[in-house]
C-alpha cells in the first residue's frame, strides 16, 4: 500500500493523500489527540498534517525512514507546534522563534541529541516505549498506564528509574 501511496504523491495525485488518510489516519489522530487533548484543536491539527504532507511531500526521504515514521514525525511536530502557539498566544512569531543559535550551540545541541539517541537505543523495548510515550508523544501518566496495563504509580516509578538511569548515562545532566 505504501508503494502505491508514494507513487501517487510523487506524481502529484491527490488520491495519494486520500489513501494516506485511510492507511495512517487513525495513527495520526492518536498521536495528535494525545498531545492536544482538545477535540477542535485535534481536528484542525490533523487537517494541517494532511496539508503539510501534500505541500511538502518532496521532503520525504526513503533513506531516512519509512512513510509511517515520517507521518509520525509530521503529526507529532504539528501537534507540538499548535500546543506552543496555544500556550503563548500573545507572542509574535519572532518572539516564539527566539534568536538563532550560534554554530557552536547548534553543534553542541546536535551532539547532545546524538548521545541521547544512543542511550535511548540501548534501553530495553519496554523502557524505550515508556520513554517515547512520555517524552516524545507527551502522553499523560494516566494514558500510559491505561494503555500499558499498569497502575499510574507503577508508571511513575518506572519513569523515575528511567530518568535516573538516563541522567547517569548522560553524565549527570538533568533531563
Amino acid at each position: 500500500m505504501d508503494e502505491k501511496i508514494l507513487a501517487l504523491l510523487s506524481a502529484g495525485d491527490a488520491e495519494g493523500v486520500t489513501l494516506l488518510q485511510k492507511q495512517y489516519g487513525p495513527m495520526v489522530q492518536y498521536i495528535v489527540r494525545g498531545i492536544l487533548r482538545d477535540a477542535q484543536d485535534t481536528e484542525e491539527c490533523v487537517s494541517d498534517v494532511w496539508l503539510h504532507v501534500w505541500e511538502r511531500f518532496a521532503t520525504f526521504d526513503r533513506a531516512k525512514g519509512t512513510l509511517a515514521a515520517w507521518m509520525t514525525v509530521v503529526a507529532r511536530n504539528a501537534a507540538v507546534d499548535r500546543l506552543r502557539r496555544r500556550r503563548a498566544p500573545d507572542e509574535t512569531w519572532e518572539e516564539q522563534a527566539g534568536a538563532s543559535p550560534s554554530p557552536e550551540e547548534e553543534v553542541l545541541r546536535r551532539e547532545r541529541t546524538q548521545l541521547l539517541q544512543k542511550v535511548v537505543d540501548a534501553l530495553g523495548a519496554s523502557e524505550q516505549l515508556l520513554f517515547y510515550r512520555k517524552y516524545y508523544y507527551l502522553q499523560s501518566t494516566a494514558q500510559i498506564a491505561a494503555e500499558m496495563g499498569l497502575t499510574e504509580r507503577a508508571v511513575e516509578g518506572r519513569l523515575y528509574r528511567l530518568r535516573r538511569r538516563l541522567q547517569k548515562a548522560l553524565g549527570g545532566d538533568a533531563l
